[in-house]
């Protein structure tokens, strides 16, 4: 008699996010793996795959068994021996570092113990395990850990678990602390397409709940992606609108100056013919006028000569705030003005002008304003890091 996985169809089970919640047994938590310790080739004997786990540059915690290399590779030894080396990539590390793996490659892991001395046991493994079709959506989908289930790890993983019958698979995910999240599990010999069916509908049911970690970050990154396309927009808008506003003004000012020259000449030279004066002092007065009329230079100066210079810093929620600096003050400066301010929520961040697009980062902290090309006067925007 079949039985088969709680998501199979008609089970009452069918719709549930989670069968059951198990803890890793401690024996199984901590330290480095002994395959790792050994420096074990991670792969079947088959040798369809070849995996290394890192060397650790310390040493393990705790110290390496004489049965190692037997605890290691018993599964693989029993399972190739009788049933050659086309099977699922079974990860020859401990349960514990296939949970980590899963979790990094944002996976489940399928999980089974094998009991050699069960009568549905041969049928399973040369018809359904081992079958093209099994092997390649397992590897596609899953992390695959297996173990004898009545030694070393796979007897803790069985003592765990508690399989009423062989072949005993499950689809597992980590949970909160150190328990298990058991999503499914099939028990019972069941043919290559029923199994591919019941791990394609876990997937489907189960991976909005347990497998969305990297939905989570591709959300995340187009969310900063999003916020960070928005500030360059406002603040290439609010760069264009000031842009615009200083032109009006220089223009405004132009005008001015040369009303004022118009209106200067007019002057003298209705005076000129009331007064005729020498053509030397003549000469001295227009040029004095010609000076007067001639625009100021917008970058004034300090009480001992040093020229001043404006900057302009906006900041993300839109606020505006101009300063004045020597000319031969260095970028550092305009930091420690912007840390003295104390703005919420303004901690790590960069200096940035636009057109043409600059940054003024920790590299450009020595360089003066005049050498950055700040002076007479520029606008930064603040970019939150």
């Amino acid at each position: 008699m079949m039985r088969r996985g709680a998501g199979a169809r008609g089970d009452p089970m069918h719709n549930a996010i989670v069968r059951r919640i198990v803890s890793i047994p401690r024996n199984l938590l901590g330290g480095f793996s002994r395959a790792v310790s050994h420096g074990i080739d991670l792969m079947g004997i088959g040798g369809r795959r070849s995996h290394y786990l890192p060397q650790p540059s310390f040493p393990p915690q705790y110290p390496p068994e004489p049965s190692i290399v037997q605890d290691e590779w018993a599964f693989l030894n029993c399972f190739e021996q009788q049933y050659g080396g086309s099977h699922p990539f079974f990860y020859a590390c401990r349960f514990t570092e296939a949970l980590k793996m899963a979790q990094e490659e944002h996976k489940f892991v399928f999980l089974y113990l094998h009991s050699p001395e069960h009568p549905f046991t041969p049928l399973f493994c040369r018809e359904t395990l081992c079958s093209e079709l099994v092997v390649q959506f397992l590897d596609t989908n899953f992390v695959c850990w297996a173990a004898l289930a009545n030694g070393g790890e796979g007897l803790q993983m069985t003592a765990t678990l508690q399989p009423a019958s062989y072949p005993f698979c499950a689809v597992l995910a980590p949970a909160s602390g150190d328990n298990l999240a058991v999503l499914q599990q099939i028990e019972g010999p069941v043919s290559p397409a029923e199994l591919v069916e019941i791990l394609q509908r876990t997937l489907d049911e189960q991976g909005l709940a347990f497998g969305s970690g990297r939905a989570r970050e591709e959300e995340r990154t187009r969310v900063d992606r999003r916020l960070r396309q928005e500030q360059d927009a406002a603040y290439l808008s609010a760069l264009q609108a000031d842009q615009e506003r200083d032109r009006l003004k220089s223009l405004a000012s132009d005008r001015r100056a040369q009303k004022q020259a118009e209106t200067s000449s007019k002057a003298n030279t209705q005076k000129h013919w009331q007064n005729p004066i020498p053509k030397q002092a003549s000469q001295v007065k227009e040029t004095t006028s010609k000076k007067e009329a001639q625009p100021k230079d917008p970058a004034t100066t300090t009480a001992n000569g040093a020229q001043l210079t404006q900057i302009q810093i906006r900041f993300p929620n839109g606020e505006r705030r101009e300063q004045s600096f020597k000319s031969t003050d260095k970028i550092q400066a305009i930091y420690r003005h912007i840390d003295s301010l104390g703005m919420p929520g303004v901690a790590n961040y960069r200096l940035i002008s636009s057109f043409p697009r600059r940054v003024y980062g920790v590299d450009q902290m020595g360089m003066t304003l005049r050498e950055a090309g700040l002076h007479p006067k520029a606008s930064l925007f603040l970019e939150l890091m």
